[in-house]
């Protein structure tokens, strides 16, 4: 069901509600459709970018049971009641939020629907099978591949890593990092994250301050995976190989995962053991082989058990553009660009992405 385009529908028949909601959409720049009455909801119900039913029209509209849709809250003025939250439930609302205490959240919530970003962009998790397999790399290509059509946030989501704004030579873009973030209790914007971020060649990053910390903290990727996707047509995230509780739970909620693996032994047999995290979820994995040597990458593939989307040799001069802050895809006709599109067209067909 898409619910872009339309502006938020609210349903209320009580005045000083409908006030409190003017002034709050006003805040966020954004112009509500406003119903009084069941009838007038059910016109809008389906095709508004987010719903706000108010506490005095949640049990009538319950009763008519309108379909099941994404992004509805409910809204009351001062203490819910309990049967609002029967209510809620019975309308497949996300939220039941309380004036004045939630005024903030819902700018913020008005404010991502009137950005566009009602939406979920789609979660591509790139994991490298073994120390030295180039993932960080190639999440920064199938980021730069991405953000050639549509708005890409790449995170760096491993606190040993190098650090992957140094990998794209960004590294001197103002913006926030993550130490920005660790500190974070409410909803995240998507447009506040966006506007915060880094940004070039249309994608933006998150990465590490200099004095990082050795650990993510859950909250922090929690709301960064929702609010980026909201703000965002795809999130790639630079994984870590070690085992981590806030990285499983990351796992659980990608649509792609994307496994980079070497051709020898040893690195294929570590990322056999990688690959075996990765079973029951629901993420659909690929496989990019990397290396030069006559090794068949179908081979490797049947040996994983993953679907090969890509395989590429070593590419000449890549570490010198590097580190020359070129960043990874200086030409279009390298193995990693081509590696990258391969990917990026996987990932587009799969989801139904539009540029």
């Amino acid at each position: 069901m898409s619910t872009s385009g339309q502006p938020p529908l609210l349903v209320t028949g009580d005045e000083p509600l409908l006030d409190d909601m003017l002034r709050l959409s006003a805040a966020a720049g954004v112009v509500l459709d406003v119903a009084h009455d069941v009838t007038a909801a059910q016109r809008g119900w389906s095709a508004a970018a987010l719903v706000l039913v108010g506490a005095d029209q949640a049990a009538a509209l319950a009763r008519s049971e309108p379909p099941r849709r994404p992004h509805v809250h409910v809204v009351a003025r001062g203490p819910v009641p309990d049967g609002l939250f029967r209510s809620a439930l019975a309308l497949g609302a996300e939220n039941v939020a309380e004036l004045p205490l939630s005024e903030s959240w819902l700018v913020e919530v008005l404010t991502d629907a009137g950005d566009g970003a009602a939406g979920r962009g789609v979660a591509i998790g790139v994991v490298g099978g073994s120390g030295g397999a180039g993932a960080t790399v190639f999440a920064s290509a199938l980021a730069l591949t991405l953000g050639a059509d549509r708005a890409t946030l790449l995170v760096d989501a491993d606190p040993l890593g190098a650090g992957i704004d140094r990998v794209l030579g960004m590294e001197s873009i103002d913006g926030i990092r993550w130490d920005a973030l660790h500190h974070t209790t409410g909803r995240l914007s998507a447009r506040s994250l966006r506007e915060a971020l880094p940004r070039r060649n249309g994608v933006s990053v998150l990465t590490w301050a200099a004095d990082r910390p050795t650990r993510l903290q859950a909250f922090a990727m929690r709301e960064v995976l929702s609010a980026g996707q909201r703000g965002h047509g795809a999130l790639v995230l630079d994984l870590p190989r070690h085992p981590d509780p806030v990285i499983e739970e990351v796992l659980a909620r990608l649509d792609h995962v994307v496994v980079v693996s070497g051709v020898t032994v040893p690195a294929v047999t570590a990322t056999s053991r990688v690959t075996a995290r990765l079973v029951g979820l629901s993420a659909t994995s690929h496989l990019v082989v990397r290396g030069s040597g006559g090794v068949d990458a179908a081979e490797i593939g049947r040996l994983l058990g993953l679907p090969v989307a890509a395989a590429m040799p070593d590419q000449r001069g890549l570490d010198e553009a590097i580190d020359l802050g070129a960043g990874p895809v200086r030409s279009r006709r390298g193995a990693l660009a081509r590696a990258a599109r391969q990917v990026a067209g996987r990932v587009v067909l799969a989801d139904g992405l539009a540029a």
